[in-house]
């Protein structure tokens, strides 16, 4: 795609795989925004980046075995996310340690893959840079339903949500089922983070994940403006970084996570200079 202008943007919204990537990126960036800032709230932050690097063994294990490897990684996902959560609950480990033990186990499961196959290095480069441009209807379908899943799940659940995050005991206390809505958001995360590896990758989904929810942090808004803004920068740093990635001729993920990054940086600056707080 080099050699393109601002000129060209016109035509380049006229073709079928980039609208997939627009609407599909800004879905799943947008669902990634909304689970991102729970786990900003309850400092789980890295069990994205260990889910994300489980799913890179996962991947490997799909091609290994000729299987769909958005499959094999959801699985293992799930899996790792329950354990995880049985360790913590009974205190057997703390969750950085799980999240320790399941990056360890991904990323050497994906390594001995490798070594005992060949031929399949391309297709795992794409999942670990992720390509968002190749998304198809099916594609599109998948990060819908996880958006309105996710959607229906959080305006469920928020408020149980927030009164663990912030008073375990009392909501414990008041008949909250801690246990069974902490595991049921944590598989959620898992599925989150696996089916955003396509579209972003698995070494900058958890940029995605966080990044919006941190920016949105600096503002100290209401917990519903908070959680507006995280979305709209999530959806607005996609479009931007994609639109911009190919104009550039530049890889798409990447440059998302730039204009995350910009954005995060000019909401601490606009905080500093004392536009809230």
């Amino acid at each position: 795609m080099s050699g393109l202008s601002v000129s060209d943007l016109p035509s380049l919204l006229g073709y079928g795989f980039f609208q997939n990537a627009l609407v599909g990126g800004a879905l799943a960036g947008a669902t990634c925004a909304a689970i991102g800032l729970f786990l900003l709230l309850r400092r789980q932050a890295l069990i994205g980046e260990g889910l994300a690097h489980l799913s890179f063994g996962g991947i490997a294990l799909g091609l290994f075995l000729g299987v769909y490897p958005i499959y094999t990684a959801l699985l293992l996902s799930i899996i790792a996310t329950i354990i995880i959560t049985y360790l913590h609950r009974k205190g057997i480990a703390q969750s950085d340690a799980g999240i320790g033990i399941v990056v360890a186990f991904g990323l050497s499961l994906g390594l001995v893959l490798i070594s005992l196959s060949k031929g399949f290095s391309v297709d795992l480069f794409s999942y670990l840079f992720g390509s968002i441009l190749t998304m198809d209807v099916q594609d599109l379908y998948t990060s819908a339903g996880l958006a309105i899943l996710s959607l229906i799940f959080l305006l469920i659940l928020h408020k149980e949500i927030l009164y663990i995050t912030f008073d375990e005991k009392s909501a414990r206390v008041s008949g909250v089922p801690v246990e069974a809505i902490e595991l049921s958001f944590n598989v959620l995360v898992a599925v989150t983070v696996t089916l955003s590896i396509k579209l972003i990758g698995i070494l900058l989904v958890t940029g995605v994940l966080i990044l919006p929810g941190v920016s949105a942090l600096q503002l100290r808004a209401s917990f519903r403006g908070t959680i507006s803004v995280a979305v709209g920068l999530a959806v607005v740093s996609v479009i931007t970084g994609i639109i911009l990635s190919a104009l550039a001729d530049l890889p798409t993920s990447a440059v998302i996570i730039f204009v995350s990054i910009t954005a995060a940086a000019l909401c601490g600056i606009y905080r500093r200079l004392g536009g809230r707080g």
